[in-house]
This record gives structure tokens, sequence and C-alpha cells, in this order.
């Protein structure tokens, strides 16, 4: 396939004083094109294929099935596809008659009225929107011993089955056909089949894996875990359940105080510095859309593991199925509460409200944590906690956090990551855009067909003439990020001298607007640019924005709007925006001279490319809003790959997304579950093979959902 191009002008110019433009002669547009190509047509070779394609052309290589093994076992069928009309609906994950007529032609069996839907599981539906006739998409297990049991006469048609990559494949794993395990049961399977008895009894063995130290056999080792976002919970649960005593030690507040704070953020602008939509039990994703997709591949161990978990502590089993599984804040609330309450009963600490403001170090080696009450900011009130090994999982906000680790010389890097602004449209109108005249079959999240979503990328190229970036990066990429359906545009400062946001939605993603994150890629040219140097420079990249669109918001966490057709013209015509879900206010400004000139015109070409896909996707009523600088971790804490130990300080496992190896909620989660497995494995806690177990860690990149 070849990509399409579009060559189009750079060098719109704007009176930035900051940040100054190059001028073409005779003209305001500079004559140097700019490329670019469309993402999604790039052809993924090597190492950059999913582990999904790597798996079909393994599985390309296999003999053909002996007749006697047909019969038997479990066969997976893919990419059924059921119209609209044919189905019962988005919500409905059983065999209906419309996927049993699909089923029969692959089969060849002549009446699917005969087949008995007792023998099919749905393992996976999605809904693909992008053909004319929208369909949903399934994935169903075949039980071929039940089949043959409940139809005897589809013996002939089954001994014919061959198996086709990506459309029918006979499973011999068991955990290829569905039958994966909750976190909890692999490990009490683990601490039985490993042959240790735990550190509760009193017998455990020292360290024989060459960890950094040789636990005594009369205590449990400590272990604190900094931050209970979702790698630090994974952690947590498997270091306890190995036998390990530990603290989880959290800035911000349990959910049910966490959600009243926010409350009178909303509603009243009283500001929380450490119990916000950052901070708190659950992390940043908690008050989000819950989005549980991954570039990590949903259907390998771990991240099944992961959904198998929050299904354990009470999420719905539909996220084991949907392609496109989220929760919504209205449901992570009560999951974290249990999730809570059984690390409670396995011994685990919980400290809330509790900032770790220090490290303690004895030979580069850390043996425990220096806490405050972050509460009443007691900082003079400080207590030293001992250690064995201290698992760091703050999220990507805990600047001062990177701040105390620079003063340890802890071995940290820039990370690129992206910034731009957060787009909202009515959701009626995204309906429209991808449905059609289905779109009235969403009825607010309740119809027949899912509330309407989107996913753009581009990639731009250009070659900048005198400007900071001259000998920079000449390609960059541009792309929506954490799109909420139904959602609404919400606070992200933990500063209230900076201000940016992201989007959340509900389960049941009913609000009428939608609203996604519009980003470009940042390197550290771009901080060069702005004479930003050192680990933490794309911190202080961040904070430059945060602070302007402060300042253009007039202040009072009030967003800063400009319209799209305004943005793109780099113009300010009307003082009256569309009407936002932002409910602490907006201000119409002239976003276009917030960024530096590459960034503004990459989004403005970038739009242009996402109305050629998405028609429609310009409008009066689109409002960007200002400033999502937040989309990653703009640091790698560096750390060994098999041990996850840090590699300048003995002791200390940073893991997660503000350590620079997760995005997203699941991500976080199996990092997390990793770092657990090792660091148990450090601790003699776990004799056995990690990657046996939950398979080979993924490496999860720049993360963009």
């Amino acid at each position: 396939m070849t990509s399409s191009k579009l060559i189009a002008p750079f060098g719109i110019y704007s009176p930035n004083p900051i940040f100054p433009r190059t001028k073409s002669k005779g003209s305001v547009f500079s004559v140097k094109p700019v490329t670019i190509v469309s993402a999604k047509k790039a052809i993924r070779t090597g190492k950059l294929k999913y582990p999904s394609e790597k798996k079909k052309l393994k599985l390309q290589k296999h003999s053909p099935i002996d007749e006697r093994n047909k019969l038997g076992g479990v066969w997976g069928i893919f990419k059924l596809e059921v119209s609209v009309d044919k189905d019962p609906g988005n919500d409905f994950l059983g065999v209906s008659d419309g996927l049993l007529e699909e089923i029969a032609k692959v089969l060849k069996f002549p009446v699917a009225s005969m087949l008995p839907p007792e023998a099919f599981t749905v393992v996976r539906k999605s809904f693909d929107a992008r053909k004319k006739e929208q369909k949903f998409v399934y994935t169903v297990n075949m039980d071929v011993s039940k089949l043959l049991s409940l139809e005897p006469r589809t013996i002939d048609f089954i001994s014919e089955l061959e198996p086709k990559t990506g459309l029918i494949e006979h499973l011999t794993d068991q955990r290829d056909s569905g039958d994966f395990c909750d976190l909890i049961s692999i490990v009490q399977n683990c601490r039985k089949n490993d042959g240790i008895s735990l550190l509760t009894e009193g017998l455990a063995p020292g360290n024989q894996n060459g960890g950094s130290r040789v636990y005594p056999y009369s205590r449990k080792p400590k272990v604190a875990v900094v931050g209970s976002g979702p790698s630090g919970l994974f952690a947590s649960l498997v270091l306890a359940e190995f036998g390990a005593d530990v603290s989880l030690i959290e800035r911000g507040q349990a959910v049910e105080q966490r959600g009243r704070d926010i409350g009178a953020l909303v509603v009243r602008r009283m500001f929380q510095e450490e119990s916000n939509f950052c901070f708190g039990e659950g992390g940043a994703g908690t008050w989000s859309d819950g989005k549980l997709v991954t570039r990590i591949g949903k259907n390998s161990y771990s991240i099944m593991t992961v959904l198998k978990t929050l299904v354990h502590f009470g999420a719905p089993k539909s996220i084991l199925v949907y392609g496109k599984p989220h929760l919504g804040t209205d449901r992570l609330v009560p999951l974290l509460r249990s999730f809570r309450q059984y690390l409670q009963e396995l011994g685990v600490n919980i400290k809330f409200g509790t900032r770790v403001n220090d490290l303690l170090v004895e030979g580069a080696h850390v043996v425990g944590v220096g806490v405050s009450d972050s509460v009443n900011n007691l900082e003079s009130a400080s207590l030293e906690l001992g250690y064995d090994a201290v698992v760091l999982a703050v999220g990507h906000s805990a600047r001062d956090t990177y701040q105390m680790l620079l003063s340890h010389n802890v071995d940290m890097v820039q990370k690129d990551f992206a910034v731009g602004l957060r787009i909202e449209h009515p959701q009626e109108l995204i309906n429209g855009i991808q449905y059609s005249e289905l779109a009235n079959e969403v009825q607010n999240g309740k119809g027949k067909v899912p509330v309407a979503d989107y996913k753009v990328a581009e990639y731009v190229s250009a070659e900048y003439e005198d400007t900071p970036l001259s000998s920079g990066p000449t390609r960059r990429s541009c792309y929506s990020f954490c799109m909420c359906p139904g959602g609404q545009v919400v606070l992200t400062s933990t500063d209230p001298s900076e201000l940016c946001i992201n989007g959340m939605s509900f389960s049941r993603r009913s609000s009428r607007w939608a609203n996604a994150a519009l980003v470009v890629s940042v390197s550290s040219k771009d901080f060069e640019a702005l004479n930003l140097h050192g680990p933490l420079a794309g911190v202080e990249f961040q904070r430059e924005f945060e602070r302007k669109a402060a300042t253009m918001g007039g202040g009072n966490f009030v967003v800063p709007v400009q319209t799209v057709t305004d943005f793109l013209e780099s113009k300010l015509s009307v003082k009256r925006v569309p009407s936002s879900s932002y409910r602490l206010g907006v201000k119409a400004a002239n976003l276009h001279e917030l960024y530096p000139q590459h960034i503004t015109e990459a989004l403005q070409h970038s739009i242009l490319m996402f109305e050629k896909e998405l028609p429609g996707f310009i409008s009066n009523n689109a409002l960007l809003h200002g400033v999502e600088t937040r989309t990653s971790s703009p640091v790698k804490i560096s750390r060994n790959s098999d041990t996850y130990e840090s590699t300048s300080l003995k002791g200390l496992y940073p893991v997660g997304e503000g350590a620079g190896y997760a995005g997203g909620i699941v991500s976080a989660a199996v990092d997390g579950m990793y770092a657990g497995f090792a660091l148990a494995k450090s601790l003699g806690l776990y004799r056995g093979s990690i990657e046996h177990v939950l398979g080979k860690a993924q490496n999860t990149g720049l993360i963009k959902y």
C-alpha cells in the first residue's frame, strides 16, 4: 500500500513575541513544504509488528492438525460479522441467531438453527463503523465436545475443518481459549507449586536469586510501595500474596474523601493540592474515562490477567469481551474500595494522606523513606520508616518526587511525550460523522450501538528555516489521545498557578459532549529551544505552557478556549464561544499563540487532515481547550530490565507511568505486576520463572491511545 500525502505550506504568521516566526519574502507563508503522511497506512515490519501479528505469522507455520485432534478441544472462530439489524445490540454478549448464521457459514453446516448456542462462547465483540454497512465483529470459541454431544450431526463438518490463520484456529493452549486466571489465583498457585513455605510460617529461605540482600528467617521482608495507582496496587497485591510485609503509601486520599474533595473543587473552587483529579487512591485514571485499552496486546496473558483481576474486584465481565473496554469513574470507585479491602485483609498497611519526602540511603542502598502528613502539610513532623525495598509507583504528576530523586543522583533521562489542546464536539455530531443514519441508535449510551468515538493520527514532516529547531527533528506525530465519548473536560492541575486539563466519562458515556486531546510529540530539541536542559527539562517544558494557559484564562482555573475555525485561521473573531462541559468556566483566547510556531502549525495542519478522515470534524461547534501537557511521563527512571531495580540505587524499584514505563490503567497495572514478581524473586519469596507465569514483558514505549 502506498501512503497518501498532502503538500501544504508552513509558516502561518502570528505576532507572538516569545516564539518569533519566519517571514517569507512577499508573503506571510513560508515556501518550505510540509508533508503529512497518514500513519495508519504505514507498513509494520520486524520488531514493529504487534504481538497479535507476530502470533499469526507463527501460526502459519503450524503442521496440519490430526483428524482426531479436530474432534476435541476448542476452535477459535474469528472475524464473524453480524449486521446491526440482525444483532440484539452492543450490550448483548451471548450467541444470537444472527451470529449462529455466520458460524454455520464457517462450518459449512446447512441449518444454522440446529447449532446449539451452548457450544459457543463469545470472547470478543466490537463494533466496526469504518465500512458503509456497519457491523458487529465477533470472535467465538467453539467447544467441540459440547457441540458433538448436543448435535452429533456436526461431526462430519468438524472433521473437514482446516485452520486458516486469523479466521479459524485450533487452540491448543488453555489460555488461548480464554481460560485465564486472575492475579490472586496465579500467585497462590505459584506458592503451591514453588514448594516454598512462606515467611508467614517462619520457614522462608534467604535470597537465592542474586538479589541485593539476603533476609533472615525470623521476619518478613518489609516493602514500601509509594503510590496507589494501578502499578502500585498490583505490585502490592503480588508482594502481599507472596508474604511480604507491605506498606502502601499514598499522598492523596481514599476514593470516598477524594470524591468529596473533587466535588468541592468543581462546585466551590476549593483546591486541595494533595487530593484532586491527579492525586489519590487509584491514581489519575480514577477520574478519567477508565479506558482499558493498551498497545501491548489485548490478548496477551498479562493483559488478560489484569482484566480478570479487575473483574474479581467488581468490574463487569463485559470488559473481557469488548474490543474497546472501559469502566468509567462510577465503576472504578467501588472497584478500588473492594481492592483496598482485600489488601487490608492480606495485612497491607495503607497510609493515606502521607507524602514521601525523601529516600533513606546507606551506601547506595535504599533502606527506607522519610514521610510527612500531606493533609496538614506538617513537614516538621516527618518520620523515617525503614524498609528492605521501596517500589516507586508514583504518577507522572509527582514532580516533587522527581526533584527529590535528582538530589540523590538517581539515573533519570528525558523522555519524549506529547502536548496540545483538548477538542470538544457535541456528541451528536460525532455520532453522525461515524454512524450516519445509525446515529439515532446510540440513545445516550443505551441504544443498539456504542457511543461513537474516533482515533486519528498523522505524521508531519517539515524543514524549518531560521527557527530554533533548524537542526532538530524533521518528523513528529500528531494524534488524538484519550478520546472520551459522552464525557467532560476536567481540571488536572496540581498547582494553583498552573492549568492543565484532561477528559473523563462515566460508564454509560451519556453526556452531550465528546472530547479528545489533539497532541504533537515533543522531544529534547523542543526543550533546548526554550533553553531547558537536564533530566527534568520536560517537566519545565510542561510548566511553561501550563502557566501560560493559566494566565490566558485569567486565573481561578478558568480555561482558555478557541473555536477550531478561529484556531485554523490564527485569529480571535468571537468573544462568545460554544458551550463547554468544563464546569469551572471558559474564556475566549488566542490559543494559536500559546505554543511555539512549529507545534501550533503541526496541530493546524493535522486538524485539516483529520477533517478529510472525519468530514465535519472542523465545525463552528468544535471548541479547543488549553492545555493538554501530561500525556505521559516526561522522564524515564533507569532500571534493570530483568530485576526492575534502579540502576543507581539498590532496593529502589521504579515502576508504572511516573517512572516512564507505562501509559494508561492496564499497562501500568501490568508493569506493577511484573515488578512485584521480580521483587518477590529478589526477596526469596518466589523461585519460579516470571515469563512462564505471565508471558514475556512487552516494552510499552511511547503510549498512544
